[in-house]
């Protein structure tokens, strides 16, 4: 598997953390492309690393501003793990990103892809990483029929990796990557496969013997739960109202559109907006639409309200409303895509 070292040295796409390897840099964007595309990270990444460009910045930065940056790429508990991690680094490490595998493990919303990822590139650590790209070039090239989702198998893929960077003397950074580009651009999930540009072909056993197409397995996700939800997108003159979510949900501290749970009426909604003494000019039926999650799906049916100014503020469900611009919800609050479905 070596080879893949040469083919990436040839090959790779060109990215502003490959060109430059400082650990922060590489820690921010192998965050961000946890489940996400090289091409649709970069300007998230960009803007991110121009605003906060280095741990002190991002551990002094405030938690609005943080997810406003955030914004779009989902998966917000990512970045407030970011700003912890942050933090301890600073306080402990005097403002340094530990150089060590268990080092980097320790710190929150580190885990042993990303702290692989970090200690190899960033460190030069004979160690390797293992996300999806590379548990479907090793399930293919040795031909296992195991389930890659399974613990117990991604403990083997990371020690057979291991032993073929220690018996070869391998830089583990560069084999990492090479691994990873393998199956972003070649060993491809779907579609077509490109195996005849693969530099692993000759040693490939499920290239030699065929089945390349049904590998790697993959047990059955576990059915999502349906949320039914009602969302109110209240307009007040030129302005609409959010609120910032509390509880304990996936989107806890960022703000969204007032919601309750199940799917009301129009005259359901006009008793809802009463008990929070809100005066509806007129009620709107928008479209309805579907937002998935890692783990549920929420089934959201929207209504556009006008509604009359409230003297002394208002709240929903007991959170204060915010009217803010258009300009506001542009730059200013964080809004996730689940609430970004209507153009109102």
């Amino acid at each position: 598997m070596e080879r893949v070292i040469d083919w990436y040295i040839d090959h790779h796409r060109d990215f502003p953390f490959r060109n430059d390897p400082d650990p922060y840099h590489i820690w921010i964007s192998e965050i961000m492309l946890q489940q996400t595309r090289m091409e649709t990270v970069l300007p998230y990444y960009e803007r991110f690393i121009a605003e906060l460009p280095d741990v002190k910045a991002l551990a002094q930065v405030s938690d609005d501003r943080l997810l406003k940056l955030w914004e779009g790429l989902g998966y917000y508990s990512r970045a407030r793990n970011l700003k912890k991690a942050a933090v301890i680094i600073m306080e402990q490490h005097n403002g340094r990103i530990p150089e060590s595998y268990d080092a980097l493990l320790k710190l929150p919303g580190i885990g042993e892809y990303t702290a692989g990822a970090v200690a190899s590139i960033a460190f030069h650590q004979p160690v390797p990483v293992v996300d999806g790209n590379v548990l479907r070039v090793w399930s293919r090239f040795y031909g296992s029929f195991r389930d890659v989702l399974d613990n117990d198998v991604r403990k083997e893929v990371r020690t057979s990796l291991e032993k073929e960077i220690l018996s070869k003397s391998l830089d583990a950074g560069l084999f990492n990557q090479g691994l990873m580009e393998l199956g972003e651009t070649v060993c491809l999930p779907k579609g077509e496969l490109l195996c005849k540009a693969c530099p692993l072909k000759d040693g490939c056993t499920a290239f030699r013997e065929g089945y390349a197409d049904r590998l790697p397995v993959r047990k059955t996700p576990e059915k999502k739960t349906v949320v039914k939800l009602t969302v109110f997108i209240l307009k007040c003159k030129d302005k609409t109202a959010v609120v910032k979510r509390s509880g304990k949900d996936v989107l806890k501290g960022l703000y969204g559109y007032p919601v309750t749970e199940g799917h009301l009426t129009e005259e359901e909604v006009r008793r809802e907006l009463a008990s929070n003494h809100l005066d509806a000019e007129r009620i709107l039926r928008l479209a309805e639409k579907k937002h998935v999650f890692t783990h549920r799906i929420w089934e959201m049916k929207a209504y556009l309200c006008e509604v009359q100014p409230v003297s002394g503020g208002a709240c929903f469900g007991g959170d204060p409303l915010i009217f803010a611009a258009d300009r506001e919800l542009s730059e200013v609050y964080a809004l996730p895509s689940a609430f970004r479905k209507w153009d109102v």
